[in-house]
């Protein structure tokens, strides 16, 4: 059988496919908004896995230490490394700065951690681990920071003597790894203005600084200058015990919050993540719409700039069916190419995004899918003029 549409296609093939090429254009960044919200859940996922955590202790009644903030003692640790069921314990420390290399400021969420403890990176793409107690650091190389560079964090400088990646925050920002005192020093480090202002304040503070109570100031100006907080502990369980069990008595003796990595995961993904998720939805919808008016557009366009054509094959005694099989297998060959295309593009500048697309095959099954939904959609409109055209056109009257 003679394909029509096939001839047709084949007729203007340059204008058909210049057209394909426009549409994939916008199916790409479809696809490509999909891909940043995808992205976001692996950053959210990736920064639980990376932490090494089956526990997170956080202070009570919050829901830190990513979606909100939590502040507890640095000693809280080892309460619970007595704890049933706990393996291992360590504080950890969260801040989102910007740290500034050279001439350049990157923003980076810095993390405090304890050496060869759970939140260290779980593995190196170049260099070595954190092993002094200070300035040392371990950045994603998506920082674009190199080995042996010098970076500036608060008024400290540290070298990068590691490389690790995909450790991001749940917002996509890369980390920097830098000692668990370093990180508490930087999270609340005043300037030096500020620290003369509070020390002259706590030494015309009666009651800090009695006479008759010598060394009395001096401890108080030290308990100031020193940061005995963390923003959470990250604990491990022995294997054999089920995660809920061990946070109960945590929860209960010790009057802090525990979460597990299905509760974070939550947090994160669905109350973190939510909010952009909409936004994207409602991006994805409004593009779906656009793309049906744009197929419906030209494919009412090319249906009507042959209307003859078509007037003739009714003329022949060519069937409705056929006409309308002709109409429709042009949009859905419309909108093969156009997901081609799209597919291909989104691809290619994925990696160019700032923060990480993730592009999965499902995703790139439903929507082949809704394009074809679409086309087939999109050709009704051109169907029902096509129908509607006088045989008697054909001979111009």
């Amino acid at each position: 059988m003679i394909s029509l549409a096939g001839r047709d296609i084949l007729k203007s093939w340059s204008k058909f496919v210049f057209t394909g090429v426009g549409l994939g254009l916008l199916i790409g960044v479809t696809f490509s908004m999909a891909g940043v919200y995808r992205g976001m859940v692996d950053d959210a996922k990736a920064l639980l896995t990376n932490s090494g955590a089956d526990l997170w202790v956080v202070q009570k009644d919050t829901q830190g230490p990513y979606a909100e903030s939590s502040s507890i003692y640095d000693d809280v640790y080892r309460d619970l490394l007595g704890m049933p069921g706990v393996a291992r314990a360590a504080n950890i420390t969260y801040l989102t700065m910007q740290v500034r290399q050279g001439q350049r400021d990157v923003r980076a969420m810095v993390v405090g951690i304890l050496p060869d403890s759970p939140g260290e990176p779980g593995y190196l793409v170049a260099g070595r681990q954190i092993t002094r107690s200070h300035y040392e650091a371990v950045a994603d190389v998506a920082t674009k920071f190199k080995l042996g560079e010098h970076i500036k964090i608060r008024r400290n400088e540290y070298t990068v003597v590691g490389l690790t990646r995909r450790m991001v925050s749940s917002g996509g920002d890369p980390m920097v790894f830098i000692p668990l005192r370093d990180a508490q020093e930087a999270q609340f480090l005043k300037d030096n203005d500020a620290i003369v202002g509070q020390r002259q304040r706590t030494a015309a503070n009666p009651a800090l600084n009695r006479p008759g109570v010598p060394g009395l100031l001096d401890a108080v100006i030290e308990s100031q200058s020193h940061n005995p907080y963390v923003n959470a502990v990250l604990v491990q369980i022995k294997q054999g015990f089920n995660p809920e069990e061990v946070a109960a008595p945590i929860k209960r003796w010790k009057h802090l919050q525990v979460f597990t990595r299905a509760q974070m995961e939550e947090i994160l993904v669905v109350k973190l993540v939510a909010t952009s998720a909409r936004q994207i939805g409602m991006f994805l919808v409004i593009l779906t719409i656009v793309s049906t008016a744009i197929v419906a557009f030209i494919i009412y366009t090319m249906t009507m700039g042959k209307i003859r054509e078509i007037a003739v094959l009714k003329l022949i005694g060519t069937r409705n069916r056929t006409i309308a099989a002709m109409i429709m297998q042009q949009a859905i060959a419309l909108g093969i190419i156009g997901f081609v295309v799209g597919k291909i593009v989104a691809t290619i500048w994925a990696p160019m995004f700032p923060k990480y697309v993730l592009l999965i095959p499902g995703d790139a099954a439903r929507g082949f899918i809704v394009v074809v939904i679409i086309c087939i959609l999109a050709s009704l409109l051109a169907i029902r003029a096509a129908l509607k055209v006088d045989p008697a056109e054909a001979i111009g009257a």
